[in-house]
């Protein structure tokens, strides 16, 4: 089968660049590509014909000349999806737009799912309505607006981005205003301030649509670190990283908890084909959802893909696995 990669790596070829421009490293990601190059290799595996493709304006064109229009209407390729958008808000939702606009089935999250679920504010307030616990929080534009009940310390990060941008722990309210000015002056917009949960850290991640495919836990080991964050610096600048403890040692009443909130988290904010839950558990034992990532890293040591080879799957497996999921979606029957 046809099966076009889309990523984000070269953002020039635009129109013109209007809005908040993606955040970028200082200098190249240690990963930079690998995942990309990964992913492909898997699905070669397995005897598809590939294309990488840039999500820019030229995306269209060249998914048209792959996978030609079919006169029967029969699905000619697909697309997976590995773009995160190049600027502007909402810049996830780009390249999936474009597809359904041009009538191209492709993997993951619609518009809607990514669009829901990059607005932290937007996800915290669908989950908890849902019944799904989540920390405490507010959203701040200055710095100065009442903390109410909010208790410290609290994390501060902006609200619509992801690889922990911006993230920062925050101990006294007089550090607060000072915070929510970095992250409004950086990213241009608001910060979203939530309670700090002290405990520890589990990756849930899930595969399908109908019935879901909970993988094993992951935990992130902090040991007797001082500050239990995963920072940007931490993901992607060389720094040490708790390691990864999968299955995660949790009691089969809690894991049972931690896997029903993840999946109701998954329905509430209408995610497609996979995705994966970060939670906390405190001290006294209260699991609570921090976020959903919609398009979850699947680089061969990302907490997606260790849980998915705890589970049995190899790397190539999984991500056709995935692909296969997307087309049973689109057309009702997996892939041939």
């Amino acid at each position: 089968m046809r099966v076009a990669i889309v990523r984000n790596v070269d953002s020039t070829d635009v129109i013109n660049r209007f809005g908040q421009p993606c955040p970028q490293p200082p200098q190249p990601w240690p990963n930079w590509g690998k995942t990309t190059r990964s992913v492909v290799a898997a699905l070669q595996e397995v005897g598809h014909e590939t294309l990488l493709c840039e999500g820019d304006k030229t995306l269209l064109a060249t998914l048209e000349r792959f996978m030609p229009p079919d006169p029967q209407a029969r699905p000619s390729g697909i697309v997976f999806n590995l773009a995160e958008g190049t600027h502007g808000e909402d810049r996830v939702t780009q390249v999936p737009a474009m597809l359904e606009m041009a009538g191209v089935p492709y993997t993951g999250s619609s518009p809607l799912g990514l669009g829901m679920t990059y607005d932290k504010v937007i996800t915290k307030t669908l989950i908890r309505d849902s019944g799904v616990p989540t920390p405490n929080f507010r959203v701040m534009r200055l710095g100065t607006e009442s903390t109410g009940d909010l208790r410290f310390p609290v994390v501060v990060k902006p609200r619509h981005e992801d690889n922990s941008f911006g993230l920062q722990l925050i101990h006294e309210p007089a550090q607060l205003r000072q915070a929510v000015e970095a992250i409004v002056t950086q990213y241009a917009q608001d910060a979203l301030v939530e309670e700090y949960i002290d405990g520890r850290e589990i990756a849930v991640g899930l595969l399908g649509n109908g019935e879901l495919e909970v993988l094993p836990l992951v935990e992130h080991d902090f040991g007797d670190r001082e500050t239990c964050l995963i920072t940007w610096e931490a993901k992607y600048m060389g720094l040490e990283t708790p390691p990864k403890i999968c299955p995660a040692q949790v009691g089969s009443s809690l894991a049972t908890v931690l896997r029903d909130i993840s999946v109701a988290t998954f329905r509430a904010c209408q995610c497609r084909d996979y995705a994966r839950v970060d939670l906390r558990i405190d001290r006294s034992g209260r699991p609570f959802v921090l976020e959903i990532n919609s398009m979850p890293g699947l680089g061969m040591h990302s907490c997606y893909a260790t849980a998915a080879m705890t589970a049995g799957h190899s790397y190539s497996s999984l991500i056709n696995r995935i692909l296969d999921v997307a087309h049973t979606r689109c057309f009702g029957i997996g892939i041939p």
